[in-house]
């Protein structure tokens, strides 16, 4: 588990009005319809953001932090991982009982990568065409987000907390697309030097990698109840929100 069920985002370090929020059905190219959540600022965004879960799906941590995101300028869509296993979330979100390990493994690189593409859509529908967009994902979802680097998608950007290398595989010798890794520094699931290790092979393939590891903290750190952590969560949240200001239109 990446957070408990209680658990919540920290606020970024910038904040603005949200204009909308909400649960929502989004509907990839095969057909499969699939649970997500859509905040949007009360500013024109420049950047939009696609949240990538942990293996939870879309719990109510990740509707809370597009929420965030919304705060921060940037219209965010938080996805669901399960559409075409489980089905919709009954509530609009996964709850507690939720029983991610029959799910999981049943997940894959061409069902992520459409769910992402539709995500990618639904925002530049609400806002405009050309917005660049980056992902941002926890987990299994950083993983996802990291590999993203080396694929096809339409995006400007890929940003991870405390994903697993294994899962990026031969993306990370493709990568092209900028990406931060936000490694916790003591994290029980995947050892630092295998996070470190990836950085560096997407960079020897030609990405600009922002790694930072976070001494000591663990696996779930980015958490506002985490008070130890406090300072490590504003500076991911500056490290995320400076590649978005990078890849940003004028």
């Amino acid at each position: 588990m990446c957070h408990d069920h209680d658990s919540r985002p920290p606020a970024p370090p910038r904040s603005g009005d949200v204009a909308e929020r909400g649960t929502l059905t989004l509907t990839a190219a095969d057909g499969t319809a699939f649970s997500a959540a859509f905040a949007a600022p009360a500013a024109a965004p420049r950047v939009g953001v696609v949240v990538l879960p942990d293996i939870r799906g879309l719990h109510p941590y990740y509707v809370a932090l597009a929420e965030r995101f919304a705060e921060a300028g940037l219209p965010a869509v938080a996805i669901d991982w399960f559409g075409r296993t489980a089905g919709l979330a009954a509530t609009g979100t996964r709850e507690e009982d939720f029983d991610w390990q029959t799910h999981v493994p049943q997940t894959t690189e061409a069902g992520v990568d459409a769910d992402v593409t539709a995500a990618v859509e639904y925002l530049r529908s609400r806002t405009r065409a050309d917005l660049p967009v980056v992902t941002v994902g926890f987990c299994f979802g950083g993983s996802h987000s990291w590999r993203q680097s080396g694929g096809d998608l339409d995006l400007a950007g890929c940003a991870g907390f405390y994903g697993r290398p294994a899962l990026v595989g031969d993306a990370a010798d493709r990568a092209a697309k900028p990406v931060v890794m936000l490694i916790a520094g003591a994290d029980q699931a995947t050892p630092v030097q295998e996070q470190q290790e990836l950085a560096q092979r997407m960079r020897d393939a030609g990405a600009d990698v922002d790694a930072v590891v976070y001494d000591g903290a663990p696996h779930s750190f980015f958490d506002r109840s985490s008070q130890e952590w406090a300072a490590a969560c504003e500076d991911a949240w500056e490290h995320v929100l400076r590649l978005t200001d990078r890849v940003a239109a004028p």
